[in-house]
Order: C-alpha cells, then structure tokens, then sequence
C-alpha cells in the first residue's frame, strides 16, 4: 500500500493548494484529479480559474491567470502571471500591542556590555576601507595577524575581519552614494559586536576618511584608528602600521567579558534566500512566533528586503503604528517601483530561477511569504538602509531583497544575530553578526546538514509552529551567548560584506 500525498490549503478562498509531496499524474485529491504531475512544494489548481482571473493562496492574490486553468492543473509561472495589485490600506488597523515580560521572567544571555550601553554578541576587531583601491592592504593586515598566531594569547576575541567592497571612489562626493556608504561603514564600526576597528583608505578617493570622521565625530582612540597608504608611504608601511596598532588594541579588546544581559538587548536581522513553496509555511511562520517572542521580551527585530515584501505590503501597513509609518513604508514601496522602472527591470525579477524551482511563481507569492517573518506585532518604525535602528519592538528597514547588501545594511543599523530562513540551501555567513540557518524543508536539512541549524521542516510532520518557534529563540540566545553557528564553524562572513551601490559610477 502506499500513501497519498500530503497537501496542504492555506485558506479556504485559495483557487489552490500546495503539494507537500509530489503529485503523480492522475492522483484524485478531494475529487479533482492531477492532469500532470505536481512538484512538491508548487501547486494545483483546485477550480477552474478563468483567463485574467486572479489567482488565490494565502487567501490574497499571487497573480493572475495568464489563459485559462482548469482543475486539476499544475499552477506555476506557465500559466501564473504577475500584475501589481492596487490594495486599501487601513493604517494602524490591527494594531497588536504584547505585554511585556516581568524583569523576573525575562530570558537572558551572555553577551558584552558595550560603553554606549548596547550589548554585542560577538566580540571582533574591524578593518574598514574607505574605497576598493586600499581593499587588499587591509586583506594583508588581517592575514599577517593571522599567520603571527598572536590572536591566540586573547580568548575574548573572536577574530579580525577585513571588511572591503568595491567602491568609494567615482561617485559624487557629496551626493546620496557617499552618504549611503558613509553611513553603513560608520554601522559596522560602531556595532556592538565591534571591540575596536582601524580604517584604510588610499587617501585620494571620493570618500575622504578625514571628513568622515568630522561628519560623524570620530576620534583616534584606543579602539579606532585610520591610515591612509598615500600619507603612510605605501602598502608594506600601511601593513605595518595597521598590524602595529591593531596589536596595541587587542589587550584592550579582550578585556571585554561575557556578563547576563536581558533578551531586549537583541536586535535580530530577519532574512530569507533560496525560497521555496515551504518558506512561507513553515520557516518564515515559525521565525515570526520567534519574533512575537522577542518582542514580548522587548527586543528589536528588522524585517528588510523591500523587494519581497512587494505585494504584501497592505498587511504590514495594517499593522503600522500610526498613518505616518504607513506612509513611510509606503513611500518606500513607491520608490522602488520608480527605480526598477528607471532600471528597465520589473518589481518581478525576483522570484528567482531557483525560487521557481522550489515552487515560487511571482514576487506576490514570495512577498507573502517573506512578509510572515515579521510575525504578528506591530510596526513601530520604518528606517533607511544602515541606519541606526534606535526603536524596540518590531520594524523596517529598507534595504534590496539580495542577501549580502540586505544583511549588511540590517548590520549597520544595529544587528547583533541574524536568522536566516532558506528552502534550496544558501550558503551565507557573516562577521561581526552571526547568522542561524533555518532550513524549510527536512530534505535541505538532511542534505546541507553542515550548513543548517534547525530543521523547520518538522512543521509538516506536526510539529506546532509556537514550539518552533520558541525552539528558534531559544536558539538564538545560546547562539548570543556564543555557541557557534554553522556557518560560523565553516568560517563564513568574511566576504559578506556588500553595501548598497546606488546611483551611477563615474
């Protein structure tokens, strides 16, 4: 005997359903019977679904019909085509304000205390640059601590990182690239995972460390200093220097120790990549109960990505604190459709090649999905890219849907812990902030097992999402406390770094 397969309908307006396994050809679900075979994770079409007619799971629009479907049929981008949907918006309509934990029940780990008063959860020494023209001078300082084997005498640290990109230069000196790339390098010196940070530069570029420092009160300290290879007298005397002083800041790096600290000190960055059909049924839903969690906690979380939430933006701004943060979020969604168009792109360039794979057929589809790991709270804020998220509770960032650019600009806004939800199995890691995988499905944990730290894919086999959830947060603060992730036992992060490139190169 074998078994049917497994589906699942999401609500009861969905046209279709999602096969939790694959559907052969024939199988009779519900008395509507597969004309082809099904994917697990894609869909079928459970009614009949008129030419133009749109096309419904989560109980909202995912596209629209591109010809005629019949039941039974296999429902994906062939016949699913994507159209922007003009949505209302009832601003601050369902506001959901959690009462706050009890000091005495409050969770807590261990984490360093930082003198602004924020706390880290992981404890590195930086190596900014200014432009790429001075990348792998600060490449060649952190590998010549490395090779000398000194870290070793500080246990504290936790390693130093070469932070490079690919631009500082040929770009307006004063116009919104600099500003934007100013700001998020200043993220990353000042996160709470930062002990210290040096910062290179050549000394003739765009982006003129002298001013940087005015702009944002920067002096040299006992854990900050900056060089440029021009003033220094060329590379090996940068290299020198660099690893000269970062010698002089490790003593005073590793005397920062692990102390109990509340769980309203964290502020996670929400991801996702290599989506799939699963994504918004098990990871991104069960990463929101984590989130309602920590919010209950009082701690911060920053859903981003704009692109992936397009579509599904009628339910966060329901969820807005007040019209002015609708509107805000609103504004975003307004200038990014403005920019892709400018750009001859299509707010549905993503879903990706993989993404479809995995059962994905347009950005609304995703974009409802993705939106679910900002669970249920409300929207207290809505920032720019890599700035300082300064709000607790549940908030936005603007910031690309690419991975490496969205995550290094939560980063700059604060983030000490990352939870990064994947259905095909993506391969990221990053420093100073460590990220958590949550694998979709059982099948990526299995197979990526090295890469993966919780396996939500559980969810299907009747697990409840609140005890994934609190399994997430649970991990999270074993993870703040210092236990590695996977990708950090791999050694990722190192060129994860990626901040947003806007506007032209000149």
């Amino acid at each position: 005997m074998t078994s049917s397969p497994r589906t699942l309908r999401l609500h009861g307006d969905d046209d279709v359903i999602v096969a939790l396994d694959t559907i052969p050809a024939g199988t009779v679900i519900d008395g509507v019977v597969a004309s082809s075979r099904i994917p697990r994770g894609h869909k079928l079409a459970m009614t009949a679904i008129a030419m133009g007619a749109p096309v419904r799971k989560f109980g909202q629009t995912i596209g629209f019909a591109s010809e005629a479907i019949p039941p039974g049929s296999w429902v994906h981008d062939h016949n699913c085509s994507f159209a922007a949907v003009a949505h209302e918006h009832h601003f601050a309509s369902q506001i959901k304000d959690v009462e706050r934990l009890a000091p005495e029940m409050a969770s807590t780990f261990m984490g360093y205390r930082r003198p602004d008063g924020r706390v880290g959860t992981r404890n590195y020494v930086g190596i900014l640059t200014s432009v790429n023209c001075s990348a792998s001078v600060a490449t060649f300082i952190a590998e010549e601590l490395n090779r000398s084997g000194v870290l070793a005498e500080y246990p504290n640290i936790d390693g130093v990182i070469p932070l490079v990109h690919g631009t500082g230069c040929g770009l307006d000196s004063e116009g919104e690239a600099l500003d934007l790339l100013q700001r998020t390098t200043f993220g990353y010196a000042t996160n709470p995972n930062m002990g210290a940070t040096i910062m290179v530069g050549l000394g003739c570029e765009g982006f003129q460390i002298a001013r940087y420092k005015e702009a944002y009160g920067l002096k040299e300290s006992e854990t900050f200093r900056s060089f440029t290879i021009q003033d220094s007298g060329g590379t090996r005397k940068t290299v020198a220097a660099g690893v000269d002083a970062i010698r002089a800041m490790l003593p005073v790096v590793n005397r920062a120790v692990r102390t109990k600290a509340p769980a309203s000190e964290l502020m996670l960055a929400l991801q996702c990549g290599g989506s799939d059909g699963y994504s918004g049924i098990t990871a991104n839903v069960a990463l929101g109960a984590a989130v309602d969690i920590l919010v209950a906690e009082g701690g911060t979380a920053i859903l981003s990505e704009t692109p992936e939430i397009y579509g599904a933006e009628h339910l966060l701004t329901a969820r807005a604190r007040n019209a002015d943060v609708g509107h805000a979020l609103l504004d975003v969604i307004a200038w990014w459709e403005d920019y892709v168009a400018r750009n001859r792109m299509s707010m549905n360039n993503n879903p990706s090649p993989g993404n479809k794979l995995g059962g994905l057929s347009t950005i609304l589809e995703k974009s409802l999905g993705a939106a679910a790991k900002g669970g249920t709270t409300t929207l207290e804020a809505v920032y720019r890219y890599a700035e300082r998220v300064t709000t607790r509770g549940f908030v936005f960032m603007d910031t690309p849907g690419y991975d490496p650019v969205s995550a290094t600009g939560q980063v700059a806004g604060g983030a000490n812990l990352i939870a990064f939800t994947t259905g095909r199995g993506s391969a990221y890691g990053c420093k100073p902030t460590p990220s958590m995988k949550l694998a979709t499905n059982s099948d990526v944990f299995q197979r990526m097992s090295e890469d993966m730290d919780i396996d939500c894919g559980t969810i299907l086999e009747g697990v409840p999402i609140e005890a994934k959830g609190r399994e997430i947060f649970n991990q999270l603060l074993r993870t703040a406390s210092g236990e590695k992730t996977k990708s950090e036992q791999l050694g990722y992060g190192g060129a994860e770094f990626v901040p947003w490139q806007i506007g032209a190169t000149m």
